[in-house]
């Protein structure tokens, strides 16, 4: 074990949760279990582990809030955090990774970054997708996760972020109509992001601490993004990243993977754009009501 202390939020995640413990427990010296009253077995199957803290708490609205919940309240004993999702996990490769480099972490350095691998229908997605790091080891006290409704990363408050050579892997167990289910409210809070940055709905914040460069990259490829015409710019970038960028390497999976995340989802998010339009116009003030009646969705 090395000086890590791991967050991870649940909420009915009895599927993942019992390969996520046994994964990092052999690494960290604790386990912080952060469960919105899940009513299946994912409690009791926590607290069958030892060093394995159950913390229930009610879900604030966004990830990202229960994430600046748990840093604020936690009584975390170790000078880093691993954050991560019940159902990700840490290849042997890295772990042996941290456990060689961790302890000797120049002093300046807050925050490490990993690749992530993603998994779909059971099969590695290889192709498609530009590569992608997240900061998800970070000093105590060194990092927050910004407040967003979609796409939150970690915000580095003080010192610098170490690139780490390693990867983390998210492989979901469930089925395709949890998939689809799932990213009908990801398409909502996607939606109301791109009127957010449209008609500024939600109040400017000032952001403390600094995001990576690629995260900044890559947002800026997504205000390039908003500004092509509905509809027409999710079948470009479903052809984008499954014919240019050689999605159709990864077979049936990743056809399923690059239509459903590219095509599908992208034209949901904007039937619910021009579904809000239509109902709103171009009123700001009646799109935060609609948001607020029809979907429960606060824009502060």
């Amino acid at each position: 074990m090395i000086d890590l202390s791991a967050i991870i939020l649940t909420r009915n995640e009895q599927v993942h949760i019992r390969r996520c413990l046994e994964n990092i427990l052999p690494l960290v010296r604790e386990v912080f279990v952060i469960d919105c009253f899940s009513t299946d077995e994912t409690v009791r199957i926590c607290s069958s582990y030892d060093r394995v803290h159950v913390i229930h708490h009610e879900w604030p609205g966004t990830q990202a809030a229960q994430l600046n919940w748990a840093l604020d309240h936690l009584q975390i004993r170790t000078e880093w955090i691993l954050r991560l999702d019940a159902d990700e996990y840490l290849p042997p490769d890295t772990k042996i990774h941290l456990e060689r480099m961790l302890p000797s972490m120049e002093e300046d350095v807050s925050a490490l970054s990993l690749d992530l691998s993603r998994y779909f229908l059971g099969r590695p997605i290889r192709h498609g997708t530009p590569p992608v790091r997240l900061v998800r080891i970070f000093r105590k006290g060194k990092a927050r996760c910004e407040v967003r409704a979609m796409d939150e990363h970690m915000v580095v408050l003080k010192g610098r972020v170490w690139d780490l050579n390693a990867n983390f892997v998210d492989d979901n167990l469930n089925n395709l109509s949890w998939w689809t289910q799932k990213h009908v409210g990801y398409a909502i809070r996607e939606a109301a992001q791109l009127l957010d940055q449209e008609y500024g709905l939600s109040s400017p914040k000032e952001q403390c601490g600094s995001l990576s460069g690629q995260t900044l990259k890559k947002r800026a490829m997504k205000r390039t993004y908003a500004r092509l015409p509905l509809f027409w710019r999710g079948f470009a970038y479903f052809c984008y990243r499954y014919i240019l960028r050689f999605g159709f390497l990864d077979g049936k999976e990743g056809f399923l993977w690059h239509f459903l995340q590219c095509w599908w989802y992208r034209t949901l998010v904007d039937a619910k754009v021009m579904e809000i339009k239509k109902a709103c116009g171009e009123d700001p003030g009646k799109m935060k009501t609609f948001l607020k009646t029809e979907y429960d969705l606060v824009l502060d």
